[in-house]
């Protein structure tokens, strides 16, 4: 198991190191830079561009610009750079606000994986009794209501049930609120145990919005693996030599229908982090989403960068983890 697990993470770590060119060379490939955008709204606010001087001083400016941040240098002279200020913990200064990146982004990465994790919580506990139970009691009235709610959850998107939250509270609960993860005198508060509760209580409004369709995916993955388990010999087998049902059905068919359940975890986290953007802006959570969101538009190739890389280093993070329970789960795996 351990030489498993120390080949899994060096491939993790190439793969990473992979995410970085990918993430720094896709967020270049629209034409123009953050640099035209700035200097076309300087020259408006100064009255506009419009005659011939205004073309020498926007190209002269633009020029000085990408010379201070650095964006006159060939692509793989800024790459390098960038990722040795990376590795040392710099992710670089974004170039609309004017701030290290690593303090726009470490604020709502917190919270980003607050909620990620809050949902995956929520979206696990619920879907594994209730698939369990869906597959044991198939053509049952439980079973169809369950499959009915899947569906539902499935076809819904979440940033409509957001919005449907969001006028239920405002139109019968006028006093309460359901946007953000804050009251409004936590929001710029210092961590505190009264913060802690604060988020609790906005948290799960949040993690039950994101989190429904995954929810009703799982929930359809597990029941369907379970039933293809519980037809098999073994199981018959266990059955006939008078193995108690549930003990039957926990100990043997559930843990060999969780694999492909497990297998997930490598791009739940991501998904929950990327998918959840309009949600996010929705009900004005201050995720990483709503902010990849605003560079990507603003052209803020620091701030862009770093989310991108980290969104697939979430990935590989998830893939990785999901790998090591397979491998504790089925001996299989681990062994080929």
């Amino acid at each position: 198991m351990l030489t498993f697990i120390i080949r899994r993470v060096f491939l993790a770590l190439i793969t990473i190191w992979a995410l970085t060119i990918i993430s720094f060379v896709v967020i270049q490939l629209p034409p123009g830079d953050f640099v035209d955008t700035y200097v076309q709204q300087l020259l408006e606010g100064g009255g506009g561009p419009g005659s011939g001087g205004s073309v020498v001083m926007e190209e002269s400016l633009g020029r000085a610009l990408r010379a201070q941040y650095g964006l006159d240098k060939p692509m793989i002279v800024r790459y390098l750079k960038w990722m040795w200020s990376v590795v040392q913990g710099d992710f670089g200064r974004s170039l609309e606000f004017q701030k290290p990146v690593y303090e726009i982004v470490s604020e709502r990465l917190l919270m980003t994986i607050i909620l990620a994790g809050t949902t995956a919580l929520f979206a696990w506990g619920l879907s594994i009794p209730i698939g369990i139970y869906s597959a044991v009691r198939q053509h049952s009235i439980e079973d169809y209501t369950v499959t009915f709610i899947g569906f539902m959850g499935l076809a819904v998107p979440d940033f409509l049930l957001a919005l449907w939250l969001l006028w239920i509270t405002f139109a019968y609960f006028p006093d309460h609120t359901i946007g953000g993860l804050f009251s409004p005198e936590y929001i710029e508060a210092p961590w505190s145990f009264g913060r802690v509760v604060d988020l609790a209580s906005h948290l799960w409004i949040a993690a039950f919005v994101v989190g429904t369709a995954g929810t009703a995916a799982l929930i359809r993955v597990m029941r369907s693996n379970l039933l293809d388990e519980l037809n098999k010999p073994y199981v018959v087998t266990a059955r006939a030599k008078g193995l108690p049902e549930w003990k039957l059905i926990l100990k043997y068919p559930v843990r060999l229908a969780l694999n492909p359940l497990v297998s997930t975890l490598g791009y739940l986290l991501p998904v929950l982090m990327s998918g959840s953007i309009i949600v996010s802006v929705v009900l004005g959570l201050p995720t990483e989403g709503p902010l990849l969101l605003r560079a990507l538009l603003a052209e803020d190739l620091f701030v862009s960068a770093a989310i991108v890389m980290m969104l697939g280093t979430l990935t590989v993070i998830g893939t990785l983890i999901s790998d090591i329970f397979l491998g504790l789960i089925d001996p299989r795996i681990r062994i080929n």
